[in-house]
């Protein structure tokens, strides 16, 4: 683990104090499952979890063209094109 400084609110203080006693756990411990809940929901994925997700979709997908590999450059023009007719 890594040593840190966080100034805090006097007001944040007493309330992290008063939780901490209440739950019988570190001022610590609860700011750490604070910043876990913050990575969590800030949808973020982990460089494992996109590494995961990029071999499971390897494959998966099909264009239907010969050439998407070595001319992948003029089907995206040309999908931008389209896409602007609508």
């Amino acid at each position: 683990m890594y040593r840190t400084q966080v100034q805090l609110t006097e007001s944040q203080i007493q309330a992290l104090k008063d939780m901490a006693s209440a739950q019988k756990k570190s001022m610590a411990e609860l700011i750490r499952q604070a910043v876990d809940i913050l990575l969590r929901s800030s949808g973020e994925v982990d460089r494992e979890e996109r590494k995961r997700r990029a071999i499971a979709a390897a494959g998966r997908f099909h264009s239907g063209l010969g050439d998407l590999s070595t001319d992948h450059d003029k089907h995206l023009s040309e999908a931008y094109q389209h896409d602007d007719l609508r």
